[in-house]
């Protein structure tokens, strides 16, 4: 955790040796309408294909900024906003009319058609490749019925969960650019000159940044009376959280979405400016989870891993490794804005808390008992109990909140040391099922609780897990638990709350994943040259094509199109930045 004095002497460092700006690297603009961000691109820029999911965090842009999705989404009303739809309905159970938004045209004034949208569905039809084809296992037939009407007719199980949450995560494409381009180019080509829809268009990049200029067409101006204030968007990539931090209290970063230590200091001293003005001063983004691989002894018993999940000293994972920058995890897993799924009785009867002498009771009653004095259980046949818990090195916070898990884990009585290989070994580990115990969390805000049980209980069982489950809990109720929400209407929340009751109850019996903590939506900014800003006390709802949402103070991928852009719309030039 980061010391008063630890914090001085930065910001010392920073003031006596004055850190380089990062931003004379390239080319400079005018600050005054010009916002620069940080946080979301962790490598350089490789492509601009809104079909290439695993390196859009480098050009987080792509999506959101220069292609728009059909509706957005705002996590804290639980809100679907039409967008580039002016709406959509499901007009029986296997049949679902969308209307679009009529006056829309891309940056090269090609006017945005039905014809659009059935092409980018087709699509994924026609190339598996693409991220979202797996939409056709239950989707029949797309059909343009009107110049800006679309019928898609579904098999007799659609899966409405996922339904939704496509609606405003896949990006239409322009059929008359696209249609000509071979499976290559569509499902891994660079797109090095995007033509999308949206309030921003590419301009240039280089090793360390992005650089998105504003499209004054855009239709959203137009047809919604949206104003985005700046004239460009810089997004930087930093090589280290110092470089990030130094950047940020200098004035050089308008928004950092870094983890950055020391900012519940910072933001004490008015450095900066966090969501909540307390802890755990940012909102919750996603659930960090301790994955244990059921395939191995005595991951398989569910006492053992009852016993461990008591065991976790997590409020000073969240005090040393994080300086109450995060909150402990609701025992379901589930972010504070799905609470409303969270069935509280159930939580009562068989949620988990640190409770060292609770995990001690559990193991001796399993049988679990130290025969060699040596202070660490033996397995109830006698064999020795020698684990791994996992995270990649460099991932600092990590680093530290593995240490806790197999510090706490040893006064409980189980032998448990932390280890941090490379990343490559790290994620080959997680994804082939070779690892003892390891951390993840890639189920982040959504419409829907069926989102994150999808990753925690993935199936079938494959060699390769790449997209969940990783500790390979193979139970059939619990798998047809959540193709039954997957297929429960989104208008039918008392039906998701029931079957979301039942996952949860054998979730916390059988115990097949720790859920810890939420891990913070990264957010802090200073004043300086861009104001209001989204927080706790000024986010009051705004008028969206009908609908009142809120803002989120996000780059990362996946937020421009949950309230990141709607936030460059509400920002106000100080006028202190020439």
């Amino acid at each position: 955790m980061w010391s008063w004095s630890r914090v001085c002497r930065l910001l010392a460092v920073l003031l006596v040796l004055g850190l380089t700006s990062v931003l004379v690297l390239g080319q400079v603009f005018p600050r005054n309408e010009t916002l620069y961000v940080s946080g979301a691109a962790w490598g350089p820029p490789s492509d601009w294909n809104p079909f290439i999911t695993w390196s859009k965090a480098n050009t987080t842009g792509t999506i959101g900024l220069v292609y728009e999705t059909l509706f957005m989404y705002d996590p804290l009303t639980d809100t679907l906003i039409p967008w580039l739809a002016e709406s959509g309905r499901w007009v029986n159970a296997n049949t679902y009319e969308l209307k679009v938004r009529e006056g829309i045209t891309w940056t090269d004034d090609n006017p945005l058609t039905a014809n659009d949208v059935v092409f980018t569905f087709q699509l994924a039809k026609m190339y598996p490749a693409i991220w979202f084809s797996p939409t056709w296992n239950y989707l029949q037939k797309v059909t343009q019925t009107g110049p800006y009407e679309v019928t898609f007719e579904f098999t007799a199980n659609p899966l409405y969960q996922e339904w939704d949450n496509n609606l405003y995560n896949i990006a239409i494409v322009p059929m008359h650019i696209w249609q000509g381009r071979t499976e290559q180019e569509i499902t891994s080509g660079m797109n090095p000159n995007p033509v999308g829809s949206g309030a921003y268009k590419y301009e240039s990049h280089s090793e360390d940044r992005n650089v998105w200029v504003r499209n004054d067409d855009w239709w959203g101006t137009r047809l919604l009376g949206l104003n985005p204030a700046p004239r460009r968007i810089v997004d930087m990539r930093f090589s280290t959280n110092t470089v990030a931090l130094g950047s940020v209290i200098k004035g050089d970063v308008d928004l950092s979405n870094n983890f950055l230590p020391g900012i519940a200091h910072l933001t004490q001293w008015g450095y900066v400016q966090t969501y909540f003005a307390g802890p755990p001063y940012m909102l919750s983004a996603n659930t960090a989870v301790l994955f244990l691989n059921t395939t191995k002894k005595p991951m398989d018993d569910p006492d053992f891993r009852k016993a461990l999940a008591f065991a976790i000293n997590t409020p000073e994972i969240v005090r040393v490794a994080f300086a109450d920058l995060v909150k402990v995890a609701n025992p379901t897993g589930l972010l504070p804005s799905l609470e409303k799924y969270v069935d509280q009785d159930v939580v009562a009867r068989l949620g988990f808390s640190y409770n060292p002498s609770r995990a001690t009771a559990i193991l001796a009653s399993a049988g679990y008992k130290d025969i060699d004095g040596d202070g660490f259980v033996e397995a109830p046949d006698g064999s020795k109990i020698e684990l791994e818990v996992t995270c990649p090195f460099g991932w600092t916070d990590w680093m530290e909140a593995i240490k806790i898990i197999a510090s706490s884990a040893r006064a409980a009585g189980i032998n448990v040391q932390d280890k941090t290989p490379d990343y490559g070994a790290w994620n080959t580990a997680l994804t082939t099922g070779t690892f003892d115990m390891t951390l993840n969390n890639w189920a982040g805000m959504s419409n829907t609780p069926w989102t994150l049980y999808n990753l925690l209980f993935r199936h079938p069982i494959q060699e390769i897990m790449g997209s969940g489950n990783f500790g390979r809990y193979d139970n059939p109720q619990m798998f047809a638990l959540v193709d039954q929400l997957a297929a429960t209407p989104s208008s039918d929340e008392a039906g998701m709350k029931a079957v979301c009751s039942q996952i949860q109850e054998l979730m916390l019996t059988e115990m097949p994943m720790i859920p810890l903590w939420y891990n913070g939506l990264w957010a802090q900014w200073t004043n300086t040259c861009w104001t209001n800003w989204p927080t706790e006390t000024n986010n009051n709802p705004i008028p969206v094509a009908g609908v009142s949402v809120k803002r989120l103070p996000s780059t990362w991928s996946g937020y421009w199109q949950m309230g990141g852009l709607l936030t460059l719309t509400q920002l106000q030039p100080t006028g202190a930045c020439p």
